[in-house]
């Protein structure tokens, strides 16, 4: 059976004929099999920020530019957060919504959050509820992670410093890196 349209101002809007509507700068695609839309920007993404890998002056910038490729829904950063070091990232997590995740690094030289954050980043992808997945780190550690996200039909994009293993940045499907961030952050 076929689905019964609403109205017939929702159907103009969502026809995909010549007469649909077109927003400038933005893309659409429709699917006739579900009669819906979906805009690629606004794909819902799950952002997971490794904070051991990533200085917190540049949060602000990576969550502008992750607002160009869809919504964050889910925004997590972890690191042992009991560490004199991650007491600059206090005004910056209020700001930007981001949910600390405390890991205790459980042996010096092992970094246990980046097992914290592998394990919640396969919880998120089973429950179904993102597009995508941004991963903030420069470590190669995530390089297996990335390749399973895309694996599953995620999409991925990762953002890191310019010393970011070539495994990591081909895992993806996007890398953007965080000294250009910086760059047009400085120039505006």
């Amino acid at each position: 059976a076929r689905p019964r349209w609403p109205n017939s101002a929702w159907k103009r809007r969502c026809d995909p004929s010549e007469n649909a509507p077109r927003i400038p700068g933005r893309m659409i695609t429709f699917n006739l099999e579900t009669k819906k839309m979906q805009n690629t920007n606004d794909l819902r993404l799950a952002v997971l920020i490794d904070a051991d890998n990533v200085p917190y002056s540049n949060i602000k910038g990576i969550m502008e530019e992750i607002a160009r490729y869809g919504i964050p829904t889910t925004k997590r950063i972890y690191t042992d957060w009991t560490r004199p070091n991650a007491s600059g990232w206090k005004n910056v997590l209020l700001e930007n919504a981001l949910t600390p995740i405390q890991q205790y690094s459980y042996t010096t030289g092992k970094n246990s959050s980046d097992a914290a954050l592998i394990i919640d980043a396969m919880d998120i992808l089973y429950s179904e509820k993102v597009d995508g997945f941004c991963i903030v780190s420069s470590d190669s550690d995530f390089t297996r992670l990335a390749v399973r996200l895309r694996e599953a039909g995620k999409k991925v994009i990762g953002i890191g410093e310019k010393k970011t293993p070539a495994s990591l940045i081909a895992a993806c499907d996007k890398f953007i890196y965080l000294e250009i961030l910086k760059a047009e952050e400085e120039e505006e």
